[in-house]
């Protein structure tokens, strides 16, 4: 008998619609997805691929208003749509929204289970506001289990007394074979990008770690900026600025293409030779998984979350410390130099990225929400 399984998340994010519609051609679950908006066009830049979409869900009416740091996001209809979806099991993910408190009301009113997707980590810039680590605190405590993406999330977990049994691991997923496939087919270099280079995707802004990207690569030896350019990809207030400190850094060949869309993105994946993510914050990091499936190393720091999952030091990548430039610059001008090292690093990110498929998350979710069914009895 299927597990009627019902998921409250923020936005239609497209990343997530491959999980989604792997969940739902599971056999043993029942999905329909609640979406709290469409999407939050202050921040996100992407097309809603709804022609994609093969799983019961619904928008529920919102209000949003951005105060300073501050996301608000109200919804009517709640309460509404979780009696007509008639859960066995809820999934909610996150705890940050008046709607993640109304879910987590009606499911202990009508005594039904409710799963927690966590993503935070322990070094989430976000966090460490007294308030809101009561209230995070409180809403963790009343939730029967919890999905994470990866380690650094179970860990964060644990610090708050959460058992290892009741944390289920769903890895944060994009859809690797369309990434693995395009990255191969499109072997087409764009004459206005460099012959070699680096990439950057992500929003142009400081906890980003653009600075100390931007600074890591005017500190390796001109002969290797003669041969390695810098592509970035994203838009962002630092935009600016890093525009007016790319035309001072000579030899040097960096690009802004602005931000691009998944199908874009491909060809900037198949010609690059390294991402490199020098994040200050960052929950997971799905621009990680992305390369990964296209076979590229990885220069990150240990700030992101998926770091401690998907790339592994001197394996398919190197990790460096957040804001330590000098590292920054050594990992990129080593793997510049060697080219049998990318080329190593290259296939073991392939082999890396077959388990964070859309099917191994969507495995992870249905396996917790078939053990708290279990649970009940």
């Amino acid at each position: 008998m299927k597990t009627r399984l019902v998921i409250i998340t923020e936005i239609i994010a497209p990343y997530r619609i491959p999980v989604f519609n792997a969940l739902a051609r599971r056999g043993d679950v029942d999905l329909h997805v609640i979406f709290l908006s469409e999407t939050d066009p202050s921040l996100r830049e992407w097309t809603i691929p709804k022609a994609e979409i093969n799983f019961s869900y619904q928008v529920l009416p919102s209000f949003r208003r951005r105060l300073g740091k501050y996301n608000l996001l109200v919804n009517g209809g709640l309460t509404s749509a979780l009696r007509l979806a008639a859960p066995d099991i809820v999934l909610c993910g996150g705890y940050s929204y008046v709607a993640s408190w109304q879910a987590l009301a009606w499911a202990h009113r009508n005594k039904v289970p409710l799963i927690l997707w966590v993503e935070s980590t322990a070094r989430d810039q976000r966090r460490g506001y007294a308030g809101v680590e009561r209230l995070k605190k409180r809403f963790i405590g009343s939730s029967d289990a919890f999905v994470v993406p990866g380690t650094s999330s179970a860990n964060y977990l644990k610090t708050f007394g959460v058992a290892a049994e009741k944390i289920f691991y769903a890895p944060n997923a994009v859809n690797t074979r369309f990434f693995t496939r395009q990255s191969v087919e499109r072997r087409d270099l764009d004459s206005r990008l460099p012959p070699a280079y680096f990439l950057f995707v992500g929003r142009l802004v400081p906890e980003k770690g653009v600075f100390d990207l931007f600074a890591a690569y005017e500190k390796i030896a001109p002969d290797v900026r003669e041969r390695f350019g810098l592509v970035v990809a994203g838009n962002g207030s630092a935009r600016q600025p890093l525009e007016d400190w790319a035309r001072k850094i000579d030899p040097g060949f960096i690009v802004f293409t602005g931000f691009q869309h998944q199908e874009e993105l491909q060809r900037l994946y198949a010609n690059a030779h390294a991402l490199v993510f020098p994040t200050h914050s960052d929950a997971w990091g799905l621009v990680v998984n992305e390369a990964v499936a296209c076979g590229l190393p990885i220069v990150a720091t240990s700030a992101a979350g998926c770091v401690a999952d998907l790339v592994e030091d001197g394996w398919n990548g190197l990790v460096t410390e957040s804001g330590n430039v000098d590292q920054l610059a050594d990992a990129m001008e080593r793997l510049a130099r060697n080219q049998q090292m990318r080329d190593s690093m290259s296939l073991k990110s392939l082999e890396r990225s077959r388990a964070f498929s859309p099917e191994a998350c969507a495995a992870g979710l249905a396996e917790a929400a078939k053990s708290m069914e279990c649970a009940l009895g």
